[in-house]
């Protein structure tokens, strides 16, 4: 069947194996994966529609990584399915087909067991609504208590022999030895704990969200979903701290008359020594050491790969950021973002719908949604901080700890090669490792995981060239689920694209959703990784897959963005409306399509990218 003609995707095991990756499976726990055998599993696996999730997980998962994966789909699928009981939604189930992560929401089909479930949810998200402010305060407390536990965590190499207080102690176990194996399954534990915390509120502050959407829809026919997103908008959020920070570190810098060292951008290295000759500058830095931690301890990233660099680590990241507010200023242009002109924008918006009701009950339920979604989109953004950012952070650091461990003894032959194994696995090594060094053998894990380490680089080498479909299955007629549309900008046409193949309609145009107002023109920035991201110069326009939080700085240089992937409610919508900047997201193949310096027009109002020349 020709492309041009296709109703549907291929299923899971009609999809062949690249050659090179024979035995991608492995890599994964056998949950994981979709079954190629026939039978119940593969029947229903091959009965519902799954999209490849590019906007958290648009890369190959590496075994290790893929623990986040794991995380967030029992984390948001027992919050919605069994702790808040969502009246329509059950989970999202989880599959890997060659080495790419495929999802799907399940749905709740029967409409007497929605109606069974609408009290249960009414009674346990009211509460939650009625007291969001202060259950969030306590929030906020415990994903940190949860964090600085993590960080607590130490991994010790196994010694010679035990401490003697193990004996004249008769504390009774091989502490050494216990205490490197119990402490990973702590660090396991304390990531699903996390990653729990990250959905305790999300689901409902997307549901409030959700009602306030489908009200307007109703009552407002016609009403665009960037003006329902317009109502909400000017947040104040913790995930732009980082970038806050920045800003006010360039201020100092030029108040205390350092703006020329910034100005020759010579990197954090070179930078930080010219510093330290001056007064004026070591108190510069005395305020860098403030903020280090927790704010720089922030992905390139969507936070889900160890593969990002985090700004702890590389930190000619922000004070490339840094340099660029510092010539701002130096020339006059503000570096605030534009908050108190979008709250009277959203309000007067706000206000002229509002007048549109006439019946006194539809204005109250129009209030009460509107100021419902106004109090809990804060936590939409702010969780994404603590847990992808800060925690993600912390977690990298310590599995690190444990690689130096497993280096040392011979099982893995670089720290970075731990990636490679699953957690499954690995608690299975530190076994290994911890009996056999009580036996006096040299580990088992010496003389495997090194060749099955090897074989599995070259399986993520070749996966990353060959991508999968980017769905799988029969697509349903019409694309309804409101998160699939929102968050992912997966549409009818955007499935009907991909099932012709097509890379572009009119040549010179792609249209996608208008994520934030406005229309620029400017040459074109394509940035297909996070570490492209630093070659973006003033007065492009940004071209991406999907932005990350931790590229907020870029959106004070450039003039618009466009990315494939994303909906009017993903991470760079929200931004690009918060920062005052013309958005088209969810073009599907831009990246493919736009190349550098050519010049372009973006109308975020009404969602159409055109290519100049």
């Amino acid at each position: 069947m020709s492309s041009s003609t296709r109703s549907r995707f291929p299923h899971a095991y009609e999809v062949e194996v690249p050659k090179g990756a024979e035995g991608w499976e492995r890599m994964y726990p056998y949950y994981y994966v979709f079954d190629k055998n026939p039978g119940p599993r593969r029947e229903w696996e091959s009965s519902i529609f799954w999209f490849q999730d590019g906007m958290h997980h648009g890369e190959p998962l590496y075994p290790l990584d893929a623990i986040h994966s794991m995380a967030w789909q029992w984390a948001l699928s027992s919050y919605n399915s069994r702790t808040f009981v969502v009246p329509p939604a059950l989970g999202i189930a989880h599959r890997v087909l060659n080495g790419y992560l495929y999802i799907t929401p399940v749905p709740v089909l029967d409409q007497k067991e929605i109606g069974r479930r609408v009290e249960y949810f009414k009674k346990r998200a009211g509460y939650y609504y009625q007291n969001w402010n202060k259950i969030y305060e306590e929030w906020k407390v415990n994903a940190e208590k949860i964090i600085k536990e993590m960080e607590s965590l130490e991994f010790n190499d196994l010694p010679e022999f035990e401490d003697e207080e193990v004996v004249f102690k008769h504390e009774g176990y091989s502490k050494s030895s216990f205490t490197l194996y119990n402490n990973f399954h702590r660090l396991v534990m304390l990531h699903f704990r996390l990653w729990q915390k990250h959905f305790e509120m999300l689901n409902l502050g997307y549901a409030a969200y959700l009602t306030y959407y489908m009200f307007c829809k109703e009552k407002f026919p016609g009403i665009p979903d960037q003006h329902i997103a317009r109502t909400v908008a000017g947040i104040e959020s913790i995930l732009f701290r980082p970038d806050q920070e920045c800003r006010r570190l360039a201020r100092l810098a030029v108040d205390l008359g350092l703006a020329d060292i910034f100005m020759k951008k010579l990197g954090y290295e070179k930078t930080v020594e010219e510093l330290r000759k001056s007064e004026k500058g070591r108190q510069w830095l005395e305020e860098l050491e403030k903020v280090k931690y927790p704010w720089f301890y922030y992905a390139t990233g969507p936070g889900f790969f160890h593969t990002e660099p985090r700004w702890i680590d590389n930190m000619d990241i922000p004070f490339s950021f840094i340099s660029d507010y510092v010539v701002k200023l130096k020339r006059g242009e503000p570096i605030e973002l534009p908050t108190e002109k979008l709250r009277r924008e959203r309000d007067e918006l706000a206000e002229k719908y509002k007048a549109l009701l006439k019946d006194p009950a539809d204005v109250k339920t129009f209030e009460e949604n509107l100021m419902l979604s106004r109090t809990v989109f804060p936590y939409v953004e702010d969780h994404n901080f603590y847990i992808e950012h800060w925690g993600h952070t912390i977690w990298y650091k310590k599995v690190r700890d444990i690689a130096k461990i497993l280096v040392k003894h011979g099982i893995i032959e670089e720290v970075e090669d731990i990636f490679y194994i699953n957690w499954h696995e690995l608690s299975q090594i530190l076994y290994d490792l911890c009996a056999n060094w009580a036996v006096g053998v040299k580990t088992a894990g010496a003389f495997y995981w090194p060749a099955e380490i090897e074989r599995r680089k070259q399986i993520i080498n070749v996966v990353k060239q060959n991508r999968p479909p980017p769905a799988l299955g029969q697509p349903p007629e019409v694309i309804t689920e409101p998160f699939t549309i929102m968050l992912w900008g997966i549409t009818k046409d955007r499935v009907q694209q991909w099932l012709s193949g097509a890379v572009a309609g009119a040549e010179n145009k792609l249209v996608g959703m208008p994520a934030s107002p406005g229309v620029a023109e400017g040459p074109a920035r394509v940035v297909l990784s996070a570490e492209e991201i630093t070659k973006v110069n003033e007065g492009e326009i940004l071209v991406a897959p999907i932005t990350a939080p931790s590229w907020n700085p870029v959106f004070l240089k450039v003039k618009a963005t466009v990315t494939d992937i994303g909906g009017i409610m993903s991470h760079t919508a929200i931004v690009c409306r918060e920062y005052g900047l013309p958005a088209v997201v969810g073009t599907g193949y831009a990246t493919k399509l736009i190349k550098d310096g050519q010049r372009l027009r973006v109308d975020g109002t009404n969602g159409v990218v055109e290519i100049l020349g």
